[in-house]
Protein backbone atom coordinates (compact mmCIF):
# COMPACT_ATOMS: atom_id res chain seq x y z
CA UNK A 1 0.00 0.00 0.00
CA UNK A 2 1.64 3.72 -1.25
CA UNK A 3 2.46 5.44 1.86
CA UNK A 4 0.47 8.78 2.31
CA UNK A 5 2.70 11.98 3.03
CA UNK A 6 1.00 14.11 6.38
CA UNK A 7 -0.78 17.31 5.26
CA UNK A 8 -1.50 20.28 6.80
CA UNK A 9 -4.40 22.47 4.63
CA UNK A 10 -4.36 26.15 5.67
CA UNK A 11 -7.23 28.55 4.68
CA UNK A 12 -5.78 32.11 4.32
CA UNK A 13 -7.89 35.71 4.67
CA UNK A 14 -7.55 37.76 2.07
CA UNK A 15 -5.11 40.34 2.29
CA UNK A 16 -1.19 40.21 2.23
CA UNK A 17 -0.83 40.94 6.35
CA UNK A 18 -1.93 37.43 6.37
CA UNK A 19 -0.67 35.78 3.29
CA UNK A 20 2.64 36.41 4.26
CA UNK A 21 2.91 35.79 7.48
CA UNK A 22 1.54 31.93 6.83
CA UNK A 23 3.54 31.32 3.48
CA UNK A 24 6.70 31.86 6.25
CA UNK A 25 5.31 29.34 8.36
CA UNK A 26 4.13 26.97 5.76
CA UNK A 27 7.98 27.16 4.59
CA UNK A 28 9.23 26.42 8.22
CA UNK A 29 6.99 23.45 8.75
CA UNK A 30 8.79 22.01 5.60
CA UNK A 31 12.21 23.14 6.76
CA UNK A 32 11.65 20.80 9.67
CA UNK A 33 10.41 18.14 8.03
CA UNK A 34 10.84 17.39 4.88
CA UNK A 35 8.12 14.57 4.34
CA UNK A 36 5.51 17.33 5.35
CA UNK A 37 3.64 18.55 2.72
CA UNK A 38 1.38 22.01 2.89
CA UNK A 39 -1.61 22.99 0.64
CA UNK A 40 -2.89 27.03 0.66
CA UNK A 41 -6.07 27.45 -0.29
CA UNK A 42 -6.74 30.78 -0.60
CA UNK A 43 -10.32 32.71 -0.86
CA UNK A 44 -9.61 36.25 -3.54
CA UNK A 45 -11.96 38.98 -3.29
CA UNK A 46 -10.74 40.63 -6.77
CA UNK A 47 -8.62 39.04 -8.71
CA UNK A 48 -4.97 38.24 -7.65
CA UNK A 49 -2.13 41.77 -7.18
CA UNK A 50 0.81 41.63 -8.14
CA UNK A 51 2.41 41.54 -4.65
CA UNK A 52 0.50 38.19 -3.92
CA UNK A 53 1.59 36.94 -7.47
CA UNK A 54 5.20 37.49 -6.50
CA UNK A 55 4.86 35.65 -2.95
CA UNK A 56 3.28 32.74 -4.40
CA UNK A 57 5.82 32.21 -7.59
CA UNK A 58 6.37 28.60 -8.04
CA UNK A 59 10.09 29.21 -8.19
CA UNK A 60 10.15 30.61 -4.94
CA UNK A 61 8.11 28.15 -2.93
CA UNK A 62 9.92 24.75 -1.97
CA UNK A 63 8.25 21.50 -3.97
CA UNK A 64 6.30 20.48 -0.69
CA UNK A 65 3.90 23.49 -0.58
CA UNK A 66 1.18 24.03 -2.93
CA UNK A 67 -1.57 26.52 -3.20
CA UNK A 68 -5.03 26.81 -4.86
CA UNK A 69 -6.75 30.39 -5.81
CA UNK A 70 -10.35 29.94 -5.08
CA UNK A 71 -12.86 31.49 -7.55
CA UNK A 72 -12.69 35.11 -7.28
CA UNK A 73 -15.35 36.55 -5.27
CA UNK A 74 -16.57 39.91 -6.31
CA UNK A 75 -17.45 42.93 -4.02
CA UNK A 76 -20.63 43.11 -5.09
CA UNK A 77 -21.51 39.69 -4.14
CA UNK A 78 -21.20 39.67 -0.71
CA UNK A 79 -24.21 40.47 1.53
CA UNK A 80 -23.08 43.61 3.21
CA UNK A 81 -25.83 45.59 4.82
CA UNK A 82 -23.98 48.16 6.47
CA UNK A 83 -23.50 51.49 5.32
CA UNK A 84 -19.69 51.82 5.54
CA UNK A 85 -18.47 48.13 5.45
CA UNK A 86 -15.01 47.31 7.48
CA UNK A 87 -12.24 45.14 5.85
CA UNK A 88 -12.71 42.26 8.58
CA UNK A 89 -16.71 41.91 7.43
CA UNK A 90 -15.50 42.30 3.98
CA UNK A 91 -13.07 39.44 4.29
CA UNK A 92 -15.09 37.38 6.72
CA UNK A 93 -17.92 37.14 4.45
CA UNK A 94 -15.50 36.36 1.44
CA UNK A 95 -14.45 33.45 3.09
CA UNK A 96 -18.13 32.46 4.01
CA UNK A 97 -19.14 32.96 0.33
CA UNK A 98 -15.69 30.35 -0.79
CA UNK A 99 -16.45 27.53 1.35
CA UNK A 100 -18.53 25.29 -0.89
CA UNK A 101 -15.42 26.04 -2.87
CA UNK A 102 -12.94 24.83 -0.21
CA UNK A 103 -15.72 21.83 0.76
CA UNK A 104 -14.77 20.63 -2.73
CA UNK A 105 -10.93 21.06 -2.29
CA UNK A 106 -11.33 19.28 1.10
CA UNK A 107 -12.98 16.58 -0.29
CA UNK A 108 -10.36 16.12 -2.88
CA UNK A 109 -7.53 15.88 -0.94
CA UNK A 110 -9.06 14.18 1.66
CA UNK A 111 -10.03 11.07 -1.13
CA UNK A 112 -6.85 11.23 -2.50
CA UNK A 113 -4.10 8.36 -1.92
CA UNK A 114 -1.17 11.38 -1.74
CA UNK A 115 -2.13 13.27 1.41
CA UNK A 116 -2.78 12.25 5.04
CA UNK A 117 -4.63 15.52 6.26
CA UNK A 118 -3.13 16.18 9.89
CA UNK A 119 -4.86 19.72 10.38
CA UNK A 120 -6.84 22.36 9.30
CA UNK A 121 -5.42 25.96 10.16
CA UNK A 122 -6.97 28.73 9.37
CA UNK A 123 -6.47 32.46 9.40
CA UNK A 124 -8.01 34.81 11.84
CA UNK A 125 -10.91 36.08 9.81
CA UNK A 126 -11.34 31.99 8.39
CA UNK A 127 -12.99 30.74 11.51
CA UNK A 128 -16.14 29.84 9.17
CA UNK A 129 -14.01 27.03 8.23
CA UNK A 130 -14.11 25.44 11.88
CA UNK A 131 -17.62 23.32 11.01
CA UNK A 132 -15.63 22.35 7.90
CA UNK A 133 -12.84 20.86 10.34
CA UNK A 134 -15.88 19.43 12.61
CA UNK A 135 -17.23 17.59 9.58
CA UNK A 136 -14.21 16.04 8.10
CA UNK A 137 -13.19 15.22 11.68
CA UNK A 138 -9.97 17.29 11.66
CA UNK A 139 -7.58 18.85 14.40
CA UNK A 140 -8.39 22.76 14.12
CA UNK A 141 -5.93 25.30 14.24
CA UNK A 142 -6.25 29.54 14.55
CA UNK A 143 -3.19 31.02 12.58
CA UNK A 144 -3.29 34.68 14.38
CA UNK A 145 -1.55 36.86 12.49
CA UNK A 146 -1.44 39.78 14.70
CA UNK A 147 0.01 39.86 18.27
CA UNK A 148 -0.89 38.10 21.60
CA UNK A 149 -2.41 41.52 22.92
CA UNK A 150 -5.10 41.62 20.07
CA UNK A 151 -5.80 37.81 20.65
CA UNK A 152 -6.68 38.57 24.30
CA UNK A 153 -9.28 41.25 23.48
CA UNK A 154 -11.01 38.75 21.05
CA UNK A 155 -11.06 36.11 23.73
CA UNK A 156 -11.88 38.78 26.24
CA UNK A 157 -14.75 40.32 23.58
CA UNK A 158 -17.52 37.48 24.23
CA UNK A 159 -17.17 38.12 27.93
CA UNK A 160 -17.60 41.94 27.73
CA UNK A 161 -21.12 40.85 25.11
CA UNK A 162 -22.64 38.41 27.81
CA UNK A 163 -22.24 41.31 30.38
CA UNK A 164 -23.82 43.91 28.03
CA UNK A 165 -26.36 41.08 27.57
CA UNK A 166 -27.68 41.35 31.20
CA UNK A 167 -28.72 45.13 30.51
CA UNK A 168 -31.81 44.60 28.26
CA UNK A 169 -32.17 48.38 28.05
CA UNK A 170 -28.49 48.69 25.98
CA UNK A 171 -28.51 46.05 24.13
CA UNK A 172 -29.05 48.78 21.02
CA UNK A 173 -26.13 50.48 21.96
CA UNK A 174 -22.20 50.04 20.78
CA UNK A 175 -20.61 47.53 23.92
CA UNK A 176 -17.38 49.64 24.27
CA UNK A 177 -19.52 53.39 23.82
CA UNK A 178 -22.63 52.76 26.14
CA UNK A 179 -24.05 55.57 27.60
CA UNK A 180 -21.58 55.08 30.98
CA UNK A 181 -18.47 55.09 28.96
CA UNK A 182 -16.77 58.21 27.36
CA UNK A 183 -14.17 58.14 24.94
CA UNK A 184 -11.34 59.44 28.00
CA UNK A 185 -12.85 55.86 30.00
CA UNK A 186 -10.34 53.22 30.16
CA UNK A 187 -11.07 49.61 29.54
CA UNK A 188 -8.36 46.76 30.35
CA UNK A 189 -7.17 43.67 28.15
CA UNK A 190 -6.01 40.61 30.44
CA UNK A 191 -3.29 40.39 30.43
CA UNK A 192 -1.93 43.76 29.47
CA UNK A 193 -0.14 45.99 32.45
CA UNK A 194 -1.64 49.66 30.58
CA UNK A 195 -5.62 50.62 29.97
CA UNK A 196 -7.13 51.39 26.86
CA UNK A 197 -8.78 54.25 26.12
CA UNK A 198 -11.85 53.55 23.95
CA UNK A 199 -11.21 54.50 21.18
CA UNK A 200 -7.93 51.96 20.68
CA UNK A 201 -10.13 48.96 19.88
CA UNK A 202 -11.13 48.33 16.60
CA UNK A 203 -13.70 49.58 14.32
CA UNK A 204 -15.98 46.73 14.89
CA UNK A 205 -15.66 46.39 18.62
CA UNK A 206 -17.14 50.16 18.75
CA UNK A 207 -20.09 49.16 15.98
CA UNK A 208 -23.91 49.63 17.55
CA UNK A 209 -24.26 45.75 18.52
CA UNK A 210 -26.88 45.30 16.38
CA UNK A 211 -24.63 45.61 12.68
CA UNK A 212 -23.44 43.32 10.44
CA UNK A 213 -19.42 44.73 11.27
CA UNK A 214 -20.37 44.03 15.36
CA UNK A 215 -22.00 40.52 14.61
CA UNK A 216 -19.46 39.23 12.42
CA UNK A 217 -16.56 40.45 14.28
CA UNK A 218 -17.97 39.00 17.77
CA UNK A 219 -18.56 35.77 15.82
CA UNK A 220 -15.17 34.97 14.95
CA UNK A 221 -14.13 35.50 18.68
CA UNK A 222 -16.34 33.21 19.65
CA UNK A 223 -15.09 30.82 17.49
CA UNK A 224 -11.43 31.10 19.21
CA UNK A 225 -12.12 28.84 22.08
CA UNK A 226 -13.88 26.21 20.22
CA UNK A 227 -10.54 25.25 18.14
CA UNK A 228 -7.49 22.74 19.23
CA UNK A 229 -5.51 25.69 19.60
CA UNK A 230 -3.69 28.86 18.18
CA UNK A 231 -0.26 29.64 16.72
CA UNK A 232 0.41 33.04 17.47
CA UNK A 233 3.04 35.53 15.52
CA UNK A 234 4.78 36.68 18.85
CA UNK A 235 7.45 34.98 20.73
CA UNK A 236 7.48 34.93 25.07
CA UNK A 237 10.06 37.83 26.05
CA UNK A 238 7.83 40.60 23.79
CA UNK A 239 4.46 39.38 25.92
CA UNK A 240 4.74 37.01 28.51
CA UNK A 241 2.17 38.60 30.89
CA UNK A 242 -0.48 38.81 27.48
CA UNK A 243 0.51 34.92 26.64
CA UNK A 244 -0.24 33.87 30.64
CA UNK A 245 -3.35 35.51 30.55
CA UNK A 246 -4.59 34.17 27.20
CA UNK A 247 -3.66 30.33 28.88
CA UNK A 248 -5.78 31.63 31.86
CA UNK A 249 -8.61 32.15 29.83
CA UNK A 250 -8.73 28.59 27.79
CA UNK A 251 -7.85 27.19 31.27
CA UNK A 252 -11.88 26.12 31.10
CA UNK A 253 -11.71 24.63 27.92
CA UNK A 254 -12.28 20.40 27.95
CA UNK A 255 -9.33 19.38 26.68
CA UNK A 256 -6.23 21.03 28.53
CA UNK A 257 -4.03 18.50 28.37
CA UNK A 258 -2.13 20.31 25.62
CA UNK A 259 -1.69 24.13 25.25
CA UNK A 260 -4.13 26.28 23.82
CA UNK A 261 -1.43 29.34 22.82
CA UNK A 262 1.44 28.79 21.31
CA UNK A 263 3.53 31.17 20.67
CA UNK A 264 5.92 30.41 17.38
CA UNK A 265 7.35 33.97 16.45
CA UNK A 266 8.56 36.18 15.17
CA UNK A 267 7.58 35.04 11.57
CA UNK A 268 8.77 37.47 8.71
CA UNK A 269 9.71 37.50 5.43
CA UNK A 270 13.35 36.72 5.10
CA UNK A 271 13.65 38.98 1.74
CA UNK A 272 11.16 40.70 -0.25
CA UNK A 273 9.79 38.82 -2.74
CA UNK A 274 8.08 42.06 -5.05
CA UNK A 275 11.21 43.49 -6.66
CA UNK A 276 9.47 47.15 -7.66
CA UNK A 277 11.39 50.16 -6.32
CA UNK A 278 14.23 47.52 -4.72
CA UNK A 279 17.22 48.89 -6.48
CA UNK A 280 16.74 52.57 -6.09
CA UNK A 281 15.53 52.11 -2.70
CA UNK A 282 18.84 50.77 -1.70
CA UNK A 283 21.31 52.10 -4.09
CA UNK A 284 20.68 55.50 -2.33
CA UNK A 285 20.58 53.90 1.07
CA UNK A 286 23.74 52.86 0.27
CA UNK A 287 25.40 56.55 -0.10
CA UNK A 288 23.43 57.59 2.90
CA UNK A 289 25.26 57.82 6.16
CA UNK A 290 24.71 54.96 9.12
CA UNK A 291 21.24 55.15 10.52
CA UNK A 292 20.54 58.88 9.18
CA UNK A 293 17.41 57.60 7.11
CA UNK A 294 13.77 57.50 8.66
CA UNK A 295 11.76 55.05 6.50
CA UNK A 296 7.88 55.99 6.22
CA UNK A 297 5.10 53.61 4.88
CA UNK A 298 1.69 53.15 5.88
CA UNK A 299 1.96 48.44 5.04
CA UNK A 300 0.29 47.38 1.97
CA UNK A 301 -3.11 49.17 2.62
CA UNK A 302 -2.85 52.13 4.83
CA UNK A 303 -3.49 55.26 3.44
CA UNK A 304 -3.95 59.09 4.81
CA UNK A 305 -6.05 61.73 3.51
CA UNK A 306 -5.02 64.84 1.18
CA UNK A 307 -4.27 66.97 4.04
CA UNK A 308 -2.41 64.75 6.04
CA UNK A 309 -0.43 63.78 3.12
CA UNK A 310 0.59 67.33 2.85
CA UNK A 311 1.18 67.77 6.31
CA UNK A 312 3.76 65.10 6.19
CA UNK A 313 5.53 66.06 3.41
CA UNK A 314 5.85 69.52 5.11
CA UNK A 315 6.99 67.59 8.30
CA UNK A 316 9.66 65.84 6.58
CA UNK A 317 11.16 69.04 4.84
CA UNK A 318 11.17 70.77 8.10
CA UNK A 319 13.13 68.21 9.99
CA UNK A 320 15.87 68.39 7.98
CA UNK A 321 16.29 64.81 8.32
CA UNK A 322 17.35 62.25 5.49
CA UNK A 323 13.94 60.06 4.79
CA UNK A 324 12.80 57.03 2.52
CA UNK A 325 8.93 57.77 2.01
CA UNK A 326 6.62 55.38 0.57
CA UNK A 327 3.54 57.09 -1.06
CA UNK A 328 -0.08 55.96 -1.83
CA UNK A 329 -2.80 57.67 -2.64
CA UNK A 330 -5.04 59.53 -0.44
CA UNK A 331 -7.82 58.76 0.87
CA UNK A 332 -10.65 59.54 4.11
CA UNK A 333 -10.05 55.83 5.12
CA UNK A 334 -7.19 54.78 6.45
CA UNK A 335 -7.15 51.04 5.32
CA UNK A 336 -8.90 51.72 1.66
CA UNK A 337 -6.08 50.30 -0.54
CA UNK A 338 -5.83 46.87 1.51
CA UNK A 339 -8.53 44.89 -0.32
CA UNK A 340 -8.42 47.57 -3.58
CA UNK A 341 -5.16 48.25 -5.99
CA UNK A 342 -4.63 51.74 -6.70
CA UNK A 343 -3.38 52.61 -10.12
CA UNK A 344 -2.86 56.47 -10.14
CA UNK A 345 0.43 57.55 -9.82
CA UNK A 346 0.54 58.75 -5.91
CA UNK A 347 3.21 61.01 -6.46
CA UNK A 348 1.20 63.55 -8.35
CA UNK A 349 -1.02 64.30 -5.10
CA UNK A 350 2.40 65.45 -3.21
CA UNK A 351 2.99 69.19 -2.27
CA UNK A 352 4.09 71.52 -5.99
CA UNK A 353 7.48 71.26 -5.84
CA UNK A 354 7.91 69.59 -2.66
CA UNK A 355 9.87 66.47 -4.64
CA UNK A 356 12.46 68.13 -6.14
CA UNK A 357 13.10 70.92 -3.11
CA UNK A 358 14.01 67.66 -1.20
CA UNK A 359 15.64 65.89 -3.37
CA UNK A 360 19.11 65.91 -1.65
CA UNK A 361 17.35 65.13 1.67
CA UNK A 362 15.24 62.21 1.15
CA UNK A 363 14.14 59.48 -1.20
CA UNK A 364 9.85 59.32 -2.12
CA UNK A 365 8.51 56.19 -4.21
CA UNK A 366 5.32 55.19 -5.37
CA UNK A 367 3.05 52.06 -3.58
CA UNK A 368 5.93 49.78 -2.92
CA UNK A 369 9.46 49.40 -1.43
CA UNK A 370 11.33 46.26 -0.26
CA UNK A 371 10.78 46.66 3.36
CA UNK A 372 12.41 43.89 4.99
CA UNK A 373 15.61 45.29 3.32
CA UNK A 374 15.15 48.70 4.07
CA UNK A 375 14.54 47.86 7.81
CA UNK A 376 17.50 45.91 7.38
CA UNK A 377 19.78 47.97 6.16
CA UNK A 378 22.92 50.27 8.18
CA UNK A 379 21.68 53.62 6.60
CA UNK A 380 18.28 53.15 8.52
CA UNK A 381 17.64 54.76 11.80
CA UNK A 382 13.64 54.84 12.56
CA UNK A 383 10.26 53.65 11.03
CA UNK A 384 7.41 55.84 10.70
CA UNK A 385 4.81 53.15 10.41
CA UNK A 386 1.19 52.66 11.02
CA UNK A 387 1.95 49.43 13.28
CA UNK A 388 0.52 46.38 11.25
CA UNK A 389 1.82 43.42 13.49
CA UNK A 390 4.01 42.28 10.58
CA UNK A 391 5.45 45.84 10.34
CA UNK A 392 5.85 45.79 13.83
CA UNK A 393 8.12 42.80 14.58
CA UNK A 394 10.28 43.41 11.44
CA UNK A 395 10.93 46.67 12.73
CA UNK A 396 11.69 44.66 16.36
CA UNK A 397 13.60 41.68 14.45
CA UNK A 398 15.85 44.78 12.69
CA UNK A 399 16.10 46.66 15.89
CA UNK A 400 14.65 49.86 14.26
CA UNK A 401 12.94 52.18 16.95
CA UNK A 402 9.63 53.65 15.81
CA UNK A 403 7.02 56.30 15.49
CA UNK A 404 3.48 54.97 15.77
CA UNK A 405 0.98 56.21 13.65
CA UNK A 406 -1.82 53.45 13.80
CA UNK A 407 -4.62 54.30 10.85
CA UNK A 408 -6.92 51.19 11.29
CA UNK A 409 -7.63 47.55 12.59
CA UNK A 410 -5.86 46.84 15.84
CA UNK A 411 -3.19 49.06 14.87
CA UNK A 412 -4.16 51.54 17.61
CA UNK A 413 -3.51 48.69 20.36
CA UNK A 414 -0.06 47.76 18.90
CA UNK A 415 0.77 51.65 19.35
CA UNK A 416 -0.01 51.64 22.69
CA UNK A 417 1.84 48.33 23.65
CA UNK A 418 5.09 49.58 21.56
CA UNK A 419 4.90 53.32 23.10
CA UNK A 420 3.36 52.55 26.53
CA UNK A 421 4.46 49.23 27.33
CA UNK A 422 7.46 48.18 25.38
CA UNK A 423 8.54 51.61 24.94
CA UNK A 424 9.73 51.24 21.87
CA UNK A 425 7.98 54.04 19.72
CA UNK A 426 6.94 57.80 20.06
CA UNK A 427 3.67 59.13 19.36
CA UNK A 428 2.67 62.23 17.68
CA UNK A 429 -0.26 63.94 18.55
CA UNK A 430 -3.38 64.63 16.77
CA UNK A 431 -5.11 68.23 16.71
CA UNK A 432 -8.77 67.83 16.72
CA UNK A 433 -10.72 70.06 15.33
CA UNK A 434 -14.26 68.73 13.42
CA UNK A 435 -12.15 66.00 12.34
CA UNK A 436 -12.79 63.11 14.96
CA UNK A 437 -9.52 61.27 13.90
CA UNK A 438 -7.21 64.87 14.11
CA UNK A 439 -4.69 65.91 11.58
CA UNK A 440 -1.40 65.95 12.65
CA UNK A 441 0.46 69.09 11.83
CA UNK A 442 4.08 69.56 10.30
CA UNK A 443 5.50 71.39 13.15
CA UNK A 444 4.14 68.34 15.30
CA UNK A 445 5.88 65.91 12.75
CA UNK A 446 9.25 67.02 12.63
CA UNK A 447 9.19 67.79 16.68
CA UNK A 448 8.79 63.85 16.93
CA UNK A 449 11.38 63.27 14.03
CA UNK A 450 14.17 65.13 16.10
CA UNK A 451 13.16 63.24 19.10
CA UNK A 452 13.46 60.06 17.06
CA UNK A 453 16.86 60.48 14.92
CA UNK A 454 18.92 62.93 17.19
CA UNK A 455 21.34 61.45 19.69
CA UNK A 456 19.47 62.20 22.70
CA UNK A 457 18.51 60.34 25.87
CA UNK A 458 15.17 59.16 24.91
CA UNK A 459 16.72 58.18 21.76
CA UNK A 460 19.56 55.81 22.85
CA UNK A 461 17.25 54.48 25.57
CA UNK A 462 14.72 53.14 22.99
CA UNK A 463 17.48 51.94 20.74
CA UNK A 464 18.54 49.78 23.72
CA UNK A 465 15.40 48.55 24.69
CA UNK A 466 14.78 47.50 20.54
CA UNK A 467 18.09 45.94 20.64
CA UNK A 468 17.32 43.77 23.57
CA UNK A 469 13.85 42.81 21.84
CA UNK A 470 15.96 42.03 18.22
CA UNK A 471 18.30 39.40 20.43
CA UNK A 472 15.68 38.21 22.05
CA UNK A 473 13.47 37.69 18.75
CA UNK A 474 16.39 35.63 17.41
CA UNK A 475 16.89 33.83 20.55
CA UNK A 476 13.59 32.53 20.29
CA UNK A 477 13.79 31.22 16.90
CA UNK A 478 17.24 29.13 18.01
CA UNK A 479 16.97 25.47 18.94
CA UNK A 480 16.55 25.72 22.54
CA UNK A 481 14.34 29.05 22.23
CA UNK A 482 10.86 29.51 23.32
CA UNK A 483 9.34 29.91 20.06
CA UNK A 484 11.37 26.98 18.71
CA UNK A 485 9.99 24.47 21.82
CA UNK A 486 6.48 25.59 20.67
CA UNK A 487 6.34 24.74 17.57
CA UNK A 488 8.55 21.18 18.39
CA UNK A 489 5.60 20.58 20.76
CA UNK A 490 2.86 21.67 17.99
CA UNK A 491 4.69 19.20 15.43
CA UNK A 492 4.19 16.34 17.78
CA UNK A 493 0.98 16.59 18.52
CA UNK A 494 -0.03 17.23 15.40
CA UNK A 495 2.23 13.66 14.62
CA UNK A 496 0.37 11.95 17.21
CA UNK A 497 -3.05 12.52 15.17
CA UNK A 498 -1.53 10.14 12.01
Amino acid sequence: MEKKNPCIVMVLSPGLSHLIPLVEFAKILTHEDDELHVKLIIPTLGPPSSSMNSILNKNSLPPNITFTLLPQVNVEDLIITDENPQPATQMQLTVKHSLPFLHQELTSLITSTNHNILAILFSLFSTDVLDLAKEFNLLSYVFFASGALFLSFCLHLPHLDDQQQQHEHEQEESLLFHHQLTEKTTVHVPGCPVPFQVHDFPQPALSQRSTQAYKSFLGVCRKYSLVDGVLVNTFTDLEADLIRAIEDQANNRENTNSPFVYPIGPIIQSATSNQVNRLVCLRWLDNQPPRSVLYISFGSGGTLSQEQLNEIAFGLELSGHKFLWVVRNPSNFGGSAYLNQQKEDPLRYLPSGFVDRTKEQGLVVPSWAPQVEILGHGSTGGFLSHCGWNSTLESIVHGVPMIAWPLFAEQRMNAVLLKDVLKVALMPEKVVDNDEDGIVKREEIARVIKRMMEENKEGLEMRKRIKELSDAAAAALTQNGSSHKALSTLTKKLKCSI
